[in-house]
């Protein structure tokens, strides 16, 4: 017999219909399912022992549920105080100067080539250390 091991029967799932489908699906395939915390879990069908199951497989949707909400309303209050919240650094949160740099020379009327040139020069490369491109500096001095 095949058998699979969680650590807890909320590491299979966290939604209680989702748990109890593919706890039908193991046993329909002959695969003995086991949770390391509890090992009688699983293993035994009677109707107590399936009661707890689903308790607890509704205590961990529970539980689930609460942590996406909390989640959700730090990043809303995260994204309302800072206006972002995720997401990759503009370059202007990366590095200031460089943008500070560059909307100086658009205005002083250099084409987007000369003003990564002028970046260049200044040491403002990429990652890579590459040139940045047109596009790049362009992104730079949106506002």
């Amino acid at each position: 017999m095949r058998v699979v091991i969680v650590e807890t029967a909320s590491r299979l799932a966290r939604d209680l219909m989702v748990q109890e489908t593919a706890y039908r699906g193991l046993l329909d395939l002959g695969v003995k399912l086991i949770a390391a915390d509890s090992p009688d879990t699983f293993v035994d069908d009677g109707p107590t022992a399936t009661m707890v199951r689903q308790i607890l497989g509704a205590v961990s949707q529970f539980e689930k549920a609460g942590l996406v909400a909390k989640l959700k309303a730090a990043r809303d209050r995260k994204r309302a105080e800072t206006g972002k919240c995720g997401g990759r650094k503009t370059y202007a949160e990366r590095d200031p100067a460089m943008v500070t740099m560059a909307r100086s020379l658009t205005k002083r009327g250099l084409s987007l080539r000369l003003v990564a040139i002028e970046l260049e020069k200044a040491g403002h490369v990429q990652d890579n250390g590459k040139q940045y491109s047109a596009v790049a500096v362009m992104r730079m001095i949106k506002k």
